[in-house]
C-alpha cells in the first residue's frame, strides 16, 4: 500500500454533514468521547480508511483473525448531519510528514461527503486537572459561541496531533473547525475527563427538544 484509501461500505445520504472527530491521544479522551458519541446516536460504519502513515503492527481478535490499524467513518440514519471518525491510532510523533498526509486525505474525503464543519476532541494536559472544558477553533466568534456555553479558550498553548492538525488545514481550506478538550493528567485514559468533552458536545449539538424525539 503506497497511499492512503477509503474502502466504502455504504452510501450514507448526508445532509449538511459535520464530521466529529476522536482519535487516540492524550489520556484517551478524544476517543472515548467519540465512541460515546457514537453509541448515543445508534452509528454505524460506512466507510474505512487505511494509510501507510500509519503504525506496522495489525489487531488480532477473539477468533485470532488480523488487521491493519484503519480509521472508521460512522453515520446514523436519524442523524445525517453527523459523521463521526474514529481510529485505532495516530502516526509516529517523529514523522510530521505522516501527519499532514493524514490529515489531508481525511480532509480531501470530508470534503467530498460535503463537510464543512468540523469538530475534534481531546485532552488538555495539566498537572492539577480540572472540570474545565477549553475550546480552540478557526476563528474568534466560534471560540466566543463555545465559551458562551460554558468552554474556557484554550489560549498561548498548542494541540499537538491531528486533533489539532486537522483544524489548521481545514482553515486553510475555508472550513470551519472547533477542538473540545477535556483537563487530564494524561497519564491514564482519563474516563471521566471523557465524559465531560461528551456531555458538553451534545448539549452544544443535539438540543434537548431534538434529543426527546
Amino acid at each position: 500500500m503506497k497511499k492512503t484509501f477509503v474502502r466504502t461500505l455504504s452510501q450514507p445520504k448526508l445532509v449538511d454533514p459535520v464530521i466529529v472527530v476522536g482519535l487516540p491521544s492524550i489520556g484517551d479522551v478524544g476517543r472515548m468521547a467519540a465512541k460515546l458519541f457514537r453509541d448515543f446516536l445508534k452509528a454505524e460504519p460506512f466507510a474505512e480508511l487505511y494509510s501507510p502513515v500509519l503504525p506496522d503492527y495489525v489487531f488480532i481478535d477473539k477468533k485470532g483473525i488480523c488487521r491493519p490499524p484503519k480509521y472508521e467513518f460512522y453515520v446514523s440514519p436519524n442523524s445525517p448531519n453527523f459523521v463521526i471518525l474514529m481510529g485505532d491510532s495516530q502516526p509516529a510523533l517523529e514523522d510530521i510528514p505522516a501527519f499532514y498526509e493524514l490529515c489531508s486525505d481525511i480532509l480531501d474525503y470530508v470534503s467530498d461527503l460535503g463537510c464543512k464543519s468540523i469538530i475534534t476532541m481531546d485532552g488538555a494536559p495539566t498537572a492539577d486537572p480540572t472540570k474545565e472544558i477549553y475550546v480552540a477553533a478557526t476563528d474568534k466568534d466560534l471560540v466566543k459561541e463555545y465559551a458562551s456555553k460554558g468552554a474556557v479558550a484554550y489560549k498561548r498553548r498548542r494541540i499537538i496531533g491531528v486533533s489539532g492538525l486537522l483544524l489548521g488545514l481545514a482553515k486553510k481550506r475555508g472550513l470551519k473547525g472547533v477542538c473540545l478538550l477535556g483537563s487530564t493528567s494524561g497519564f491514564t485514559a482519563d474516563r471521566e475527563a471523557a465524559f465531560r468533552v461528551y456531555r458538553f458536545l451534545r448539549k452544544v449539538m443535539v438540543p434537548e427538544s431534538k434529543e426527546s424525539k
